[in-house]
């Protein structure tokens, strides 16, 4: 188990749902909180709430690559890395739970007990969506711990 396998555990222990915790990994490798946010993306939790809905790990993951190139304020524009960064994750996260659950919905990684998160599925998807978000934001040229350019100056 690495580090980031611990705070997910710790995270879910605590009570916060999948969307939640692909958020605030982000915010923690950012040094900040966003209770608000943190709070919002509980929406998107089992497939926004039924489970009929698209996977939260997905749906979060697109928000927190947002969270590094999305207008935020009046007079900021998107960054314009931010589609083909979500169309990446998008499509590797179409892929890999295309071949692994036959689907992208929550009920289709959690099957007929829509309930309550599996750690087999949820927790190692997690893992590796976070893994590859960062590498994505990594490849397109964000620090994902900085929100910057890596090529900025300090």
């Amino acid at each position: 188990m690495n580090d980031t396998d611990l705070r997910i555990l710790q995270l879910n222990g605590s009570g916060y749902c999948c969307a939640q915790i692909m958020i605030l990994l982000c915010l923690d490798n950012l040094q900040r909180e966003n209770p608000d946010l943190v709070r919002s993306m509980q929406g998107l939790c089992l497939g926004t709430g039924d489970c009929s809905g698209t996977c939260g790990i997905m749906t979060s993951g697109i928000c927190a690559l947002a969270l590094y190139g999305g207008k935020g304020v009046e007079n900021e524009e998107e960054d314009d890395r931010l589609p083909l960064v979500v169309e990446n994750f998008r499509e590797w996260f179409v892929s890999t739970s295309l071949g692994q659950y036959g689907g992208t919905k929550c009920s289709d990684i959690l099957g007929e007990n829509c309930a309550a998160p599996k750690p087999d599925r949820c927790g190692k998807l997690l893992v590796d969506a976070y893994a590859k978000l960062i590498e994505i934001l990594v490849d397109a040229g964000f620090d994902p711990y900085t929100g910057r350019e890596i090529n900025d100056e300090f």
